[in-house]
């Protein structure tokens, strides 16, 4: 038996680098949210990493979406609402966050979003993301 508990330990070894690598190449967002896969997922869907590139503002993305809802152009809507509710996570509202992404929901029944299950949750670990790395 020790020949082959040679092979064994090596094995063990290696999984042991591989996990120490695995969370080396982990991004800050999979950190903040670490233990709690359900948050990163939502925010993994719907959150901006740099929501200050995005040249619009939510109630300007808010605006959009809805004159491309009157336009029956359900798909741009839905693209705006998406837009707008990434900028409502980064200001930390969640009232807008929860009614930017039923909308998107409303317009194309097929999709979901996540973070329509955990908002309250999902706009702290962003708060969380944004403090750390979005510092002025």
């Amino acid at each position: 038996m020790g020949f082959l508990d040679k092979f064994r330990k090596k094995k063990v070894e290696e999984e042991t680098i591989e996990r120490k690598e695995k969370a080396e190449e982990m991004s800050d967002l999979e950190k903040i949210c670490m233990g709690d896969k359900e948050v990163y997922e939502a925010l993994r869907e719907t959150m901006l990493l740099d929501p200050r590139k995005v040249e619009v503002s939510l109630k300007e993305a808010i605006k959009k979406a809805k004159d491309f809802e009157k336009q029956k152009n359900n798909l741009r809507a839905r693209t705006w609402y998406e837009v707008a509710g990434g900028l409502a996570i980064y200001e930390g509202d969640v009232e807008k966050v929860k009614k930017c992404f039923s909308k998107c929901v409303e317009l194309s029944p097929e999709s979901s979003y996540a973070i329509l299950k955990i908002p309250e949750r999902a706009v702290s670990k962003a708060q969380e993301y944004y403090q750390k790395h979005l510092k002025e």
